[in-house]
C-alpha cells in the first residue's frame, strides 16, 4: 500500500489487528500508550467504543508529527442493553457466553484516525446470532483460556466461534476487531489528501 510518505502508527496491542495490517501490507509500527478505558454511564452501544478510541488517541495529540497517522481501535459487544467487554474472570466469561447463547447481539468496532489536522473516526456494527450452547461447551471453551482477551468472551475466528455462530449480518472482519474494507478506504482518503 502506498502511504504517500505517511508513517502509520497502529496504537493497538491486539494481535488480530496487527495481523490484518501485516496481511494487507500496510507499512506501520505498533506503539501503544496505555490509558484508563472508561466511558459515561449513559453511553450505549457504539457510543462506548467511540468514546474509548478518543481516549486511546489522547496521549498522541501532544507528540504527533506532520505526516504521521495514528490509528486507534476498540471493539465492544452489546447485548440486551448491556456492554460486554473482556471478561475479568472465568466466572464472568461463563456468564457472558450463557447470555449470548441462543440470541442475537451486536458487535461494534470503532476506529480512530489522528493526524496533525485533527481526529476522524468510523464505527461499524455487525450482528451475530449464536445457536443454543450447552454448559459443557461453554465450560470447555472458558477453561481453554481463549475467551479472556476478547470482547464478549469469544472469538469468531476460533473453532468455538465457528461452531457457536448460526449467522452474521455485516462485516466479518469487524467482528474479529477491524472493519478492514472501511479502514483501508479511510487510510487511502487521508494519505491522498495529504
Amino acid at each position: 500500500m502506498n502511504t504517500n510518505g505517511y508513517q502509520i502508527i497502529l496504537a493497538s496491542a491486539s494481535p488480530r489487528r496487527q495481523a490484518y495490517f501485516n496481511e494487507l501490507g500496510i507499512p506501520h509500527k505498533v506503539q501503544v500508550i496505555p490509558v484508563e478505558e472508561n466511558y459515561p454511564k449513559e453511553a450505549k452501544g457504539a457510543e462506548i467504543a467511540v468514546h474509548i478510541i478518543h481516549q486511546k488517541a489522547m496521549p498522541f495529540r501532544s507528540i504527533i508529527q506532520p505526516q504521521q497517522l495514528v490509528i486507534t481501535a476498540d471493539t465492544i459487544v452489546w447485548h440486551q442493553n448491556r456492554y460486554l467487554g473482556k471478561p475479568s474472570s472465568e466466572k464472568e466469561a461463563v456468564s457472558m457466553l450463557k447470555a449470548l447463547s441462543n440470541a442475537t447481539h451486536q458487535v461494534t468496532t470503532a476506529v480512530g484516525f489522528l493526524t496533525v489536522n485533527g481526529f476522524e473516526w468510523i464505527a461499524e456494527t455487525s450482528e451475530v446470532t449464536f445457536r443454543k450452547l450447552t454448559d459443557t461447551e461453554i465450560h470447555r471453551y472458558v477453561t481453554s483460556g481463549s475467551p479472556m482477551d476478547k470482547a464478549g468472551a469469544y472469538g469468531i475466528q476460533d473453532s468455538f466461534g465457528e461452531q457457536a455462530i448460526l449467522s452474521i449480518s455485516g462485516s466479518f472482519t469487524n467482528i474479529v476487531g477491524l472493519p478492514v474494507a472501511q479502514v483501508l478506504t479511510k487510510i487511502q482518503n487521508i494519505v491522498n489528501k495529504g
